[in-house]
């Protein structure tokens, strides 16, 4: 049995954006291989798992049995009300589901608990403030790695790249393959320049590469990319590479310096450029590459280093790139291949030609295309390779099927251009997003509750291996529980329509953590162009979710491994993940006593009390890389953060971000009494933006300051008292 709820009421609310281009995208049909790739060549089945490190089985096994309790209209029956005074509106919302929150000023999480433990407060610790400790440190050891070693290996790889490029093309000049070898040329140069402003540039392609730094240099515009153009007279625009520069605008944490921001445009460079297989001179170049690559065991060595990282953060990459070319290619050519076979050799590239279009195709759009009217095969206009290709996830999978063209108009005749967050947790079986998609009038589009089905049913299918393969998936995994409604023997606080609604702003507020994180990395969605001291009781309270606590021990452990197997972690790392890990781990167990209304021991609620002072530490840690002689300020290093997710041509996004801390309040039973524990949670924020103005954490933090953010959800209405 379930936790009782009320009965829903559906208001359909169309809130779609009317513009005048369309979606790519398209649905599995049911029972396809599973969507991720394994180096060399692509990985077929469902027998998937990191190649770092395993992901522990923690188990659980509760069976939770907390009686039911009603709060008092007047709070009568709560021992510590007296400690509080809520707004009318608020203590409705508590006597109502039992619990309410307050948006709040909290900078960051830490903060909203410390001040409880000299205040004789009583902690409630969230699945928010865990998450977001893991955020902290995912967030600040990529940064690490890219900074300590990806940097240097893209300098090698571009020099040593660049170097073959220009030898390639004095070899192959007055030739067939001439244009092709001057293309990897201007492409390396780009490359090597968004890293080095005083490399050097051949005179043979001087005007491709300033139009091309220009675009970049600008990030304001969708247009052709002059570099890809390379060769071609008067050049279609239908037809031609077209590039979104705007996605050059850095974010995230490639704002925090030079070096950063360098990097982040050379690898979005070497990430979204596609050598298409539609193009024959396109894939000659692709070829080029691949055997620039094979031929010279150093850049073979840095490009490895910087993918197989990247791969166990984000993942595989989307698209074809080194490994499935060259194999390919030896299949083709054979052992005895010569250099002079490429020129000589017609028939042998005819055929690799015919069989490159075998290839496995992306799963999701990012280049900018027209729609069908204009390019009915979506494949034969994105398929084709790139070098350090962004990468297949499989939340950006799901907004590919549910955005225009697959899922169509709705009875308006207005067409699903970006999508919602709260798709996500929808697909992944929440009831009750996909009641709110219902309210918001997303499930009109025609084919929106198919595609939703299908998309359901192929991501219930999918086995413990596929979702614990990388950090990204594992992340997902560990959010996994908040989609689920609790059964009967949960405390009543959890047992109602608007504990359903925080789950998922919890879900929405650690996934936009994770799109912030990787959004160098993690592909994004393309829209077509259509046509202390105190004497008070203090025991508190932990937010019993056994399954995601021992989920992110999980996580905590396989990225800890993971990158000591590859020794790229420091010793305090280490040490600071296998502290998360425990506490995790603690939090489960404690969980679990909650649940079966065992006792807590005084240990276990000396932990709760000083949850505060645990995660400072870790907030410190893992912001020790910004300390001079000083502590880091939580001022200078707020919680909120924004990342785009998707884009709608010519110049529209979808922000996800998470604002300032807000206040939870939540009467949970504590030795058969009642008491108010107070915690915090996400704030969670989506809107539409200008795609030549993304938001950067600075700019969106100022907005916040400034009270010139956009307004919170409605749904969250149900839980939220202004």
């Amino acid at each position: 049995m379930w936790c009782q709820r009320p009965k829903r009421s559906y208001i359909l609310v169309v809130t779609c954006l009317l513009l005048v281009f369309t979606v790519s995208a398209c649905v599995k049909p049911e029972g396809t291989e599973q969507p991720s790739r394994n180096d060399p060549g692509k990985l077929t089945g469902t027998a998937v798992a990191s190649e770092f490190a395993d992901f522990p089985d923690y188990a659980v096994d509760v069976h939770p049995a907390v009686k039911p309790y009603s709060v008092a209209q007047d709070l009568s029956n709560v021992e510590n009300s007296h400690r509080f005074k809520f707004s009318p509106a608020a203590q409705e919302l508590l006597v109502k589901n039992g619990f309410v929150v307050v948006p709040s000023w909290g900078e960051e999480f830490y903060m909203m608990y410390e001040p409880n433990r000299y205040d004789g407060i009583p902690n409630f610790i969230t699945t928010d403030a865990m998450l977001h400790n893991y955020h902290l440190f995912f967030n600040n050891l990529l940064e690490r790695v890219e900074k300590e070693y990806m940097i240097s290996e893209l300098q090698k790889l571009n020099t040593l790249m660049l170097n073959e490029a220009q030898q390639q093309y004095e070899k192959l000049q007055g030739g067939a393959w001439e244009n092709a070898a001057r293309r990897n040329l201007a492409f390396f140069t780009v490359g090597s320049l968004l890293m080095n402003q005083n490399v050097a540039v051949p005179a043979t392609v001087k005007k491709e590469v300033e139009q091309e730094m220009a675009l970049i240099r600008e990030h304001q515009a969708m247009a052709l990319s002059p570099v890809m153009s390379i060769g071609q007279t008067d050049v279609n625009f239908l037809e031609g590479l077209k590039e979104d520069y705007t996605q050059y605008i850095p974010r995230g944490h490639y704002t925090r310096s030079e070096a950063l921001t360098n990097y982040f445009k050379t690898m979005m460079w070497y990430g979204r450029m596609t050598f298409r297989l539609k193009s024959e001179d396109e894939t000659r170049s692709a070829i080029l590459l691949t055997l620039a690559l094979a031929s010279n065991d150093k850049s073979q060595q840095s490009w490895q280093k910087i993918y197989e990282p990247t791969c166990f953060f984000v993942g595989k990459s989307d698209d074809l790139g080194y490994y499935q070319y060259k194999k390919l290619f030896d299949q083709v050519y054979g052992n005895n291949f010569k250099p002079d076979d490429l020129i000589s050799d017609q028939a042998k590239w005819n055929q690799f030609i015919t069989a490159a279009q075998n290839l496995e195709a992306p799963k999701i759009n990012s280049i900018p295309i027209f729609d069908e009217t204009l390019q009915p095969d979506r494949e034969k206009e994105i398929k084709g390779f790139r070098l350090l290709g962004q990468r297949y996830t499989l939340d950006a999978d799901v907004f590919q099927r549910l955005i225009y063209r697959e899922v169509k108009e709705n009875p308006a005749g207005e067409r699903r251009m970006l999508p919602r967050g709260l798709d996500i947790p929808a697909a992944m079986g929440s009831k009750e997003a996909y009641a709110i998609l219902e309210e918001l009038g997303d499930t009109r589009y025609r084919n929106y509750p198919e595609n939703m089905r299908k998309m359901q049913s192929y991501i219930a299918g999918l086995d413990k291996n596929l979702w614990t393969q990388n950090l990204y998936w594992s992340w997902l995994h560990t959010l996994k529980p908040l989609t689920e409604e609790k059964p009967e023997g949960y405390p009543s606080f959890m047992c109602n329509q608007a504990w359903d609604r925080k789950e998922l702003n919890t879900y929405l507020g650690s996934w936009t953590e994770l799109k912030h994180d990787t959004i160098l990395y993690a592909k994004q969605v393309m829209a077509e162009m259509g046509g202390g001291g105190s004497e008070e009781d203090d025991r508190g309270y932990v937010e019993p979710n056994p399954d995601l606590y021992a989920r992110l021990a999980a996580l905590s452990a396989l990225t800890r491994e993971g990158l000591l197997s590859r020794e790229l972690l420091e010793k305090r790392d280490q040490v600071a993940l296998e502290r998360l890990e425990a506490l995790a781990l603690s939090l489960r167990d404690i969980s679990a006593k909650e649940l079966t209304n065992q006792p807590l021991s005084d240990e276990e609620y000396d932990l709760i009390r000083s949850f505060g002072g645990q995660l400072e530490h870790f907030w410190l840690e893992a912001l020790r890389d910004y300390k001079t002689d000083l502590p880091p300020k939580f001022w200078d290093n707020p919680a909120a953060l924004v990342a785009d997710v998707a884009t709608a041509p010519p110049d529209l996004v979808l922000e996800e971000a998470t604002g300032m801390v807000s206040n939870i309040y939540v009467v949970v039973p504590v030795d058969g009494k009642l008491r108010i524990a107070q915690g915090g949670v996400y704030s969670y924020y989506e809107f539409p933006w200008p795609a030549s103005d993304r938001l950067t954490d600075q700019k969106w933090k100022e907005m916040l300051r400034n009270q010139e953010a956009p307004e919170l959800p409605q749904w969250t209405g149900m839980f939220t008292s202004k």
